[in-house]
């Protein structure tokens, strides 16, 4: 079968192609560029647990090393603290890292991944589709014809993929504007992050209404200024007497020496594809969603778009056409971006200046500031990851479910568990695999060597039902799991949401809901053209 092409060399098509390969699926990459990433220190992601723990599963790269997990974050308006959180070891902090780092450790990767090619200077320019396949052209001094079974357009806001595919794009333009700046410097709050409402300095600088402070390595900072509305050019003399201000208001008294390393203005759109598939062409990341005000992470959703995309296609890649599961890629991202998008979009009228909405928010600032809280510590509907509740593949009717505390749909805790072969791994290193993951709660197993249990009890008929499902599914046990009584059965997809929980050994509803996850009771057939429209 053809590779899978990949229109887009940027941090979620190059997340996608190695994801693929991990489950054993051929991937072109079409790079418009000449293959190396430009260095920008103003350029940064916050990423959260699962996007992180994705990423390093994939390049092996322990990101922590390159980035800054946050120590704590302080929520100030004028001179008031209004919140101020601290992260222990073990919490699950936000981590903060330099674009460019992510993308090369990717492009690493990918350099020791046999089953990944990337075709550099490659600029698509045509897409054909037929019944077995999709064709992309590419420009060049020898314009060349790429064969692929799928095709993913990863190319970005301005994405060529969407444009060919004649698919919308509407929403808002420059719901935010910002003013950043990449310095080293020494601050007062060494790695915690800092939102600053209505700082009390005078202000010539970009603006005095908002200011973000994120911590880098090596003693560098992200500063951010929120602008006002308007196009108004934000001019180096601007910048610098922002910077100069700000650090001094921070340091109160002079403006503490400083190494200015980049800057930039950031203009935040919110915008959503009508459709994320036309037959075997899909949308992710930035062609597919424009979101990112209010704290929130763009890039994040991306991420896991590429996590959602990659074992669907995988499935129908190496087993069939599964067009029900296919479909459900837009079913459940498209619907969680939009989640997103309709609750900032409810927000920043409360917080940008709009009096009309201020009832719904108690305490005013104090609500102001939790909204604003939620957007950067990815919680609440502005930034929290999205579930899965309402999917079409979501099983229905199984007698044995049990509630547990992760909500049906939404992504699995992580716990240590045994696999196969009798070694102690955890629950996040078997995902992605193109494999159910199938989790025993078996109290004392993590005491007693693997051959002394593994024939006793329910695992006999336990392991003859995961060998019976309709996909192939990897039998693990863990000593407990949060809310999961024992002996318990946990069913989870590849990308590491959680399907059911059933009360014991179930093989008949175990099966269902294998099924259910896979799309329906039994692989379609491939029409030409479809998908969702």
């Amino acid at each position: 079968m053809e590779p899978v092409i990949i229109v887009g060399a940027g941090p979620v098509g190059l997340t996608l192609a190695l994801a693929l390969a991990r489950q054993e699926v051929p991937a072109v990459v079409l790079d418009e560029g000449p293959g190396k990433e430009e260095a920008r220190p103003a350029r940064t992601a916050v990423l959260r647990e699962d996007t992180a723990a994705l990423l390093e599963r994939l390049t092996s790269v322990a990101l922590d090393d390159h980035g800054v997990r946050w120590a704590g974050w302080r929520s100030v308006r004028r001179k008031q603290v209004m919140s101020e959180i601290t992260f222990d070891e073990g919490d699950l902090a936000p981590l903060h890292i330099a674009q460019h780092v992510i993308t090369g450790a990717l492009r690493t990767a990918i350099a020791d991944e046999p089953l990944v090619k990337v075709a550099v200077d490659s600029r698509l320019d045509s897409i054909e589709q037929e019944r077995s396949g999709v064709a992309a052209h590419t420009r060049g001094p020898t314009g060349t014809w790429w064969r692929g079974s799928y095709l993913v357009g990863c190319d970005g806001p301005r994405s060529t993929v969407r444009k060919l595919q004649d698919i919308r794009f509407p929403g808002r333009t420059a719901v935010e504007r910002h003013a950043v700046a990449a310095l080293r410097t020494e601050l007062p709050w060494e790695r915690q992050a800092l939102l600053h409402r209505m700082p009390p300095w005078r202000s010539s600088g970009p603006t005095a209404g908002e200011v973000t402070a994120r911590p880098l390595p090596d003693g560098v900072w992200r500063l951010d200024w929120l602008l006002p509305p308007g196009k108004d050019l934000v001019t180096p003399e601007i910048l610098v007497a922002g910077i100069r201000e700000t650090l001094a208001g921070w340091t109160d008294g002079a403006t503490p020496a400083y190494d200015l390393l980049d800057t930039g203005v950031h203009t935040v759109h919110h915008r959503l594809a009508r459709r994320w598939r036309a037959g075997r062409v899909f949308l992710a990341g930035d062609a597919a969603h424009l979101l990112g005000a209010l704290g929130a992470q763009g890039l994040d959703e991306g991420l896991r778009d590429a996590d959602n995309l990659a074992w669907k296609l995988a499935t129908a890649w190496h087993h069939g056409p599964y067009e029900a599961l296919l479909d459900s890629y837009q079913a459940e991202r498209r619907a969680v971006v939009a989640a997103r998008l309709r609750a900032a979009d409810q927000v920043l009228p409360v917080l940008r200046g709009g009096a009309g909405l201020r009832h719904y928010v108690p305490g005013t600032a104090r609500g102001h500031d939790a909204l604003l809280t939620d957007g950067h510590l990815g919680r609440g509907p502005v930034g929290a990851p999205g579930s899965y509740a309402d999917s079409p593949l979501a099983p229905r009717h199984l007698e044995a479910e049990i509630p547990v505390d992760t909500p049906f749909g939404a992504p699995v805790i992580d716990v240590r568990v045994t696999a196969e072969d009798g070694s102690f791994v955890q629950l996040r290193d078997r995902m992605g695999r193109d494999a159910l993951l199938v989790v025993l709660i078996a109290p004392g197993t993590g005491v007693w060597e693997r051959k002394h249990w593994v024939s006793a009890g329910v695992m006999p008929r336990l392991a003859a039902a995961v060998t019976a499902l309709p996909h192939p599914a990897e039998l693990l046990v863990a000593e407990s799991y949060p809310g999961a009584p024992a002996h318990s059965v946990l069913l989870v997809r590849p990308d590491g949401h959680l399907v059911t929980a059933l009360s014991g050994v179930r093989p008949a509803d175990l099966y269902a809901a294998a099924e259910a996850t896979l799309g329906g009771a039994v692989k379609e057939e491939v029409q030409a053209g479809s998908g969702a429209r």
